[in-house]
């Protein structure tokens, strides 16, 4: 696995829960969105450097497949994926499961989302939203449900913690409208400039 030597500076203050003080700050919005590669669901590596240039980017963080807050995330998603295609919007979701339970999740609710399986948490340490915690006396770790926005130029442009899956996909289409808004505003004006 790949992951980009790019590293935030700083502390998270507000995650204590974060797995070491070591583990990179969440990227913020403005900043460069760390560059990884993963395997999918069909054991094929998907590399984030690919897409970027040409699309957004919606990067979500999930904890497990198949439980209830995950699949409705998961579905709705999926079935407003043709509108974020409109936008020019890739969804890609990642979570610590292999890419076999990827594919029966899949294949199961009929998802046509990116699912990208991240095994050792390398990826959600990256982004910040690998928690490690005590339950029971018993050491667990897990995703914080989280959503980055990514712009085709490879900025953070939105960072979403502890998001509530109902719901959640009408939330992000809407800031991937106002984005490519904004973007066609932005080039109205330039150009109106060099007029």
């Amino acid at each position: 696995m790949f992951v980009s030597p790019q590293e935030a500076s700083g502390r998270v203050l507000s995650a204590a829960r974060l797995e070491s003080s070591d583990s990179p700050a969440t990227p913020c919005e403005g900043s460069p969105a760390p560059l990884f590669s993963l395997p999918d669901a069909d054991m094929e590596m998907f590399d984030l450097a690919s897409v970027l240039g040409s699309k957004h980017v919606v990067l979500y963080f999930y904890p497990r497949d198949n439980t209830p807050g995950c699949t409705r995330q998961a579905i709705d998603f999926s079935d407003h994926d043709a509108d974020f295609e409109q936008q020019n919007c890739m969804v890609i979701g990642v979570s610590p499961d292999d890419c076999l339970t990827h594919a029966d999740f899949r294949d199961q609710h009929g998802l046509s989302v990116e699912l990208l399986s991240d095994e050792d948490g390398e990826v959600c340490r990256l982004y910040g939203v690998w928690l490690s915690g005590v339950v029971d006396g018993v050491a667990k770790r897990s995703v914080r449900r989280s959503t980055f926005i990514i712009s085709s130029d490879g900025v953070v442009q939105h960072v979403l913690h502890d998001v509530n899956p109902r719901g959640h996909a009408a939330e992000v289409f809407q800031l991937i409208k106002q984005l490519n808004s904004r973007n066609v505003n932005g080039n109205r004006q330039e150009h109106g400039r060099h007029a």
